[in-house]
């Protein structure tokens, strides 16, 4: 597939992804203080019950874009350290990773009804801050090359 239909896939499933993982930790947490319980619970429910629809394939394509642009650069991740462009690159796909971990992690637990409250807001805290990380390495392993 040619690179620049890659980076437009991964980039709409990244603002997808992250805006929703900023949308949950900067908007629902700032609101939960100013919103009944009962309509809070119906609020992340409903939000959930979306997310969950939505997200396997905004993963999906953001995963397997990732994998596609990451090809052009397999050189440079032969040797990650032999460059600014390698480090920065493996660290955003090392971090990458982790994302996917935690996503594999809280929908498993989730199926199986074991997901609590405290745990789903410490996974998005997680992501949120891994994400945060991850958009400065994508901008920051053309600039500083």
């Amino acid at each position: 597939m040619d690179y620049f239909l890659l980076l437009l896939f991964h980039i709409f499933a990244a603002i997808l992804f992250v805006g929703t993982v900023f949308f949950e930790v900067l908007m629902l947490e700032g609101i939960r203080k100013h919103v009944p319980r009962d309509a809070m619970r119906t609020i992340e429910a409903a939000i959930g019950q979306r997310a969950r629809r939505i997200m396997p394939f905004a993963i999906l394509a953001l995963y397997a874009a990732g994998i596609g642009m990451a090809w052009r650069y397999r050189t440079v991740l032969a040797q990650p350290f032999d460059s600014t462009l390698g480090t920065l690159l493996g660290l955003k796909i090392l971090l990458a990773l982790s994302v996917l971990a935690h996503f594999v992690y809280a929908v498993s637990m989730g199926a199986t009804g074991r997901l609590r409250s405290r745990q789903s807001r410490m996974i998005h805290l997680s992501v949120f801050a891994h994400v945060v990380v991850i958009v400065f390495l994508a901008k920051a392993m053309f600039y500083l090359n």
